[in-house]
C-alpha cells in the first residue's frame, strides 16, 4: 500500500510540476484600446541628418503639448518599404487625443516643416477597440 502511495504522489507532483512549467511558458501579452499611429518617411534628396533630427525631435515636443499623447518612439530600427529611412510612433490614450493631434496647432506648425523637406510618408492608425 506504502508503494501506491508513494507512486501516486510522485505522479501527482509530477503532473503538477508540468501544468506549472507549461503555464509559465505561455506568453502573455496586452490587447490595450490605446491608438498607436505610425509614420514611415521618405526624404527629399538632399535633407541634411540635422533637418531630419529636427522633425523627430518635433515630434517629442509635440507630445510635450498635447494632452492625450501618451508615449512616442522616434528611432527606426527597420523601415519599409524600400527608399523610406526613418519612422516615429504615437500612442494615444483614445480617439479623442489623436482627433484632438490632428487639430492641434503645434501639429499644424510641426507639419509644415515637415511637409518641406519629406518626399513621402505613410502613416496607419492602429487600435483593438
Amino acid at each position: 500500500m506504502t508503494t501506491l502511495i508513494r507512486i501516486a504522489l510522485v505522479t501527482t507532483l509530477m503532473t503538477f510540476s508540468a501544468a506549472a512549467t507549461w503555464l509559465v511558458a505561455q506568453n502573455s501579452f496586452g490587447t490595450p484600446k490605446t491608438i498607436i499611429h505610425v509614420s514611415v518617411i521618405q526624404w527629399k534628396e538632399g535633407v541634411s541628418a540635422a533637418d531630419k533630427k529636427q522633425v523627430l525631435d518635433g515630434v517629442k515636443e509635440m507630445a510635450a503639448k498635447i494632452p492625450g499623447m501618451k508615449n512616442v518612439w522616434t528611432k527606426a530600427l527597420r523601415v519599409q518599404p524600400q527608399g523610406y529611412t526613418d519612422a516615429f510612433a504615437i500612442e494615444f490614450e483614445n480617439q479623442a487625443a489623436a482627433d484632438r493631434y490632428a487639430k492641434d496647432p503645434a501639429h499644424d506648425a510641426w507639419t509644415e516643416a515637415f511637409a518641406k523637406i519629406r518626399e513621402a510618408s505613410l502613416s496607419p492608425q492602429i487600435t483593438n477597440d
